[in-house]
């Protein structure tokens, strides 16, 4: 079984940065895609980025230049560099993983993380 925890989650000022973590226990990270995934309080839950098993990457166009997803497979960890934040940002946080291919649909993950909070202040 597959767990993942995400950490790296706070308060930030517009503009700012954050550095979220994924870390993947109960399997090696090396034969899974990865995303992340964001939820705002009363909109639904939205793509932000997603990494294969080869580390191609995609994100959404929301933050593209702004965002960047990477992962360490010798860590069992990805990672989620966020710059330039704003406010609409601000949302609970999810890591997902699925065997190999990274994809935006979040129905096509297997395992979730709990979530890390997010807010960036205006």
């Amino acid at each position: 079984q597959v767990q993942l925890a995400e950490s790296g989650g706070g308060l930030v000022q517009a503009g700012g940065s954050l550095r979220l973590s994924c870390v993947v226990s109960g399997r090696t990270l090396r034969a899974y895609g990865v995303g992340w995934f964001r939820q705002a309080p009363g909109k639904e839950r939205e793509f932000v980025a997603t990494i294969s098993w080869t580390g191609a990457t995609y994100y959404a166009d929301s933050v593209k230049g702004r965002f960047t997803i990477s992962r360490d497979n010798a860590k069992n960890t990805v990672s989620l560099e966020m710059n330039r934040l704003k406010p609409e940002d601000t949302a609970i946080y999810y890591c997902a993983a699925k065997s190999y291919t990274g994809s935006s649909y979040a129905p096509e993950y297997d395992f979730w993380g709990q979530g890390t909070q997010v807010t960036v202040s205006s």
